[in-house]
């Protein structure tokens, strides 16, 4: 596949930019050019047609759906969930985001887990030294959120998407959990690597608060992308099942400019559903079948 950058120069090749060339008055481009782009005057009007063919180009390569791994790539790599060796696998298949899960222990210390309890320590209850009493299989301890960030930034191109998890104590627990995760991005600078969402819809727009130029989107399913958008978030970010139920809404939230992603998708019949609708991501279990349906 072409570069954004190859397919520049293949454009200015095709057959159609030599008609507009040769409309004017002015030099051809050479039959030999292949790597470099060599300007010749012309008529602005044929300039800027040119121009946005080569855009048109690069958008259309960019806008390839785009794999989110699931807690990390773990289930066909045999490596823990939500670790910071699924994160590195996730980099490994050259995927473009890892997807991971936040909570703040009673002791107000974030860490990367799925479940509510890990290896059956309530982790809402719980501080962060007894936490470190169990391991995961591989022997790595739990992650705190600072720990899973600056090892994410040293895998550089892969995008860091936090999901702000539901805290079990109540909302103000959970807006205590945002406000200390989004401070941290800030404070470690990885605020281009890093995506928000939440189930909690108050922990979204509270990020949005925090932070107006963050990438936001929602999980829950239950709002429609206008809303979404009036409310200043990025994105749907919703299961599977709830595009089914509204089949409008991913090309509502594509004229919105909002961005769609669905999860957890692991059959490969349902990634190329998703695929045909240019869905902009999916989360999935299973990146390296979605990795090779991409490449079809």
């Amino acid at each position: 596949m072409r570069t954004g950058y190859d397919r520049l120069f293949f454009i200015f090749k095709t057959k159609r930019a030599r008609r507009l060339l040769s409309k004017t008055k002015y030099s051809s481009i050479p039959e030999n050019m292949n790597t470099t782009l060599y300007l010749y005057p012309m008529k602005k009007t044929v300039f800027v047609i040119l121009a946005t063919m080569a855009v048109m180009g690069i958008t259309e390569l960019n806008a390839q759906t785009k794999i989110i791994a699931h807690r990390g790539a773990f289930k066909n790599t045999k490596v823990p969930e939500n670790s910071i060796a699924s994160l590195k696998a996730a980099k490994d298949l050259n995927l473009w985001g890892s997807e991971y899960d936040v909570h703040l222990t009673k002791d107000n210390v974030l860490v990367v887990n799925h479940d509510n309890d890990f290896y059956g320590i309530d982790i809402a209850t719980a501080t962060y030294q007894e936490l470190l009493a169990k391991s995961h299989p591989n022997g790595e301890k739990i992650p705190t959120l600072e720990e899973y960030i600056k090892a994410g930034l040293k895998l550089k191109g892969l995008k860091l998407i936090l999901e702000l998890k539901t805290n079990k104590l109540g909302l103000e627990r959970t807006l205590e959990a945002t406000e200390k995760a989004v401070a941290l991005v800030k404070e470690l600078k990885a605020g281009k690597v890093t995506e928000y969402i939440a189930f909690s819809y108050d922990a979204c727009k509270k990020i949005h608060e925090l932070d107006p130029k963050a990438k936001v989107a929602y999980l829950n399913g239950d709002i429609a992308p206008d809303q979404i958008k009036k409310d200043g978030l990025t994105g749907i970010d919703y299961h599977l099942s709830v595009f089914t139920k509204n089949p409008t809404w991913l090309q509502e939230s594509k004229a919105l400019k909002l961005t769609t992603n669905a999860w957890t998708v692991n059959k490969e019949d349902d990634m190329k559903s998703l695929i045909s609708q240019k869905i902009d991501y999916i989360t999935t279990n299973e990146p390296e079948l979605l990795k090779t349906l991409l490449k079809k």
